[in-house]
């Protein structure tokens, strides 16, 4: 292979400039080895080391408690003997006699009769004064009497029973006879039949009692009759404010037609 001249000369500066740089790294290790040999090398100080100090301690045995004191015993001290003294006897007192003083009489004064007519007085209004209290005591008495009598005559006359006619009250409910039950009891030949009952209703328009004055001829229509008559209700009926109670009749006249 034949190299041309460009070629030659092109590799010879490259060659010069590795040349150089490889000289320059040299130089470079060399400075570094001749600094590291001037580098004084570090010594260590040695750890100074402290005796310990060891005191072996001597255990002590428990010594017992002392034994507990005993008290010696006293000998038992006998009680002296009382010697009873002997009181010589108190002479009795004698008896001296009082005299006896005889009280003075007791003057009286003597009637003043300005003083004692006076109490007579005084004693007579007392009584006329009782006399007037008593009297209207027995007013007051009077008076409460007459009002509670009075009150009980319009107690007895509100609750005496009223009797009205049929056009005086007003039914809330009339009784309801039923036209299919009329013609159950009843035949048309049998021709019209006439009930009449007596009502009675405590005035609020409650009916208390009914009673059967004439009868239809068939019992078992007027106990029906009767029945639903109790199950009615009229008006109330009331005199001042209070309801009354009353009677009133009502009569039903029931038939059956023929078809």
């Amino acid at each position: 292979m034949r190299l041309s001249p460009t070629t030659l000369n092109t590799a010879q500066p490259m060659k010069k400039k590795v040349i150089t740089a490889l000289a320059v790294v040299l130089l470079g290790h060399v400075g570094l080895l001749w600094a590291v040999g001037q580098m004084q090398t570090l010594q260590l100080k040695p750890i100074e080391k402290k005796p310990v100090k060891v005191r072996f301690l001597t255990l002590k045995e428990d010594v017992p408690p002392p034994p507990a004191q005993v008290e010696p015993i006293k000998p038992k001290v006998e009680p002296k003997p009382v010697v009873e003294k002997k009181v010589p006897p108190k002479p009795e007192p004698k008896v001296i006699a009082q005299k006896v003083v005889p009280k003075a009489a007791k003057v009286l004064p003597q009637d003043d009769p300005q003083e004692k007519l006076k109490q007579q007085q005084e004693l007579e209004k007392q009584r006329l004064d009782q006399l007037k209290r008593e009297q209207e005591l027995r007013d007051q008495q009077a008076r409460e009497q007459a009002l509670k009598e009075q009150q009980a005559r319009e107690q007895e006359s509100r609750n005496k029973t009223r009797k009205l006619d049929i056009g005086q009250i007003a039914w809330s409910r009339a009784p309801a006879i039923s036209q299919d039950r009329v013609a159950y009891y009843f035949k048309p030949e049998d021709g019209e039949k006439i009930l009449s009952l007596e009502i009675s209703s405590d005035g609020t328009g409650k009916i208390t009692n009914v009673r059967v004055t004439r009868s239809s001829g068939n019992t078992k229509f007027d106990s029906y009759a009767v029945k639903q008559t109790y199950a009615a209700r009229f008006k109330a009926y009331t005199e001042n404010g209070e309801p009354v109670p009353f009677t009133v009749p009502q009569s039903f006249a029931v038939s059956v037609v023929k078809k």
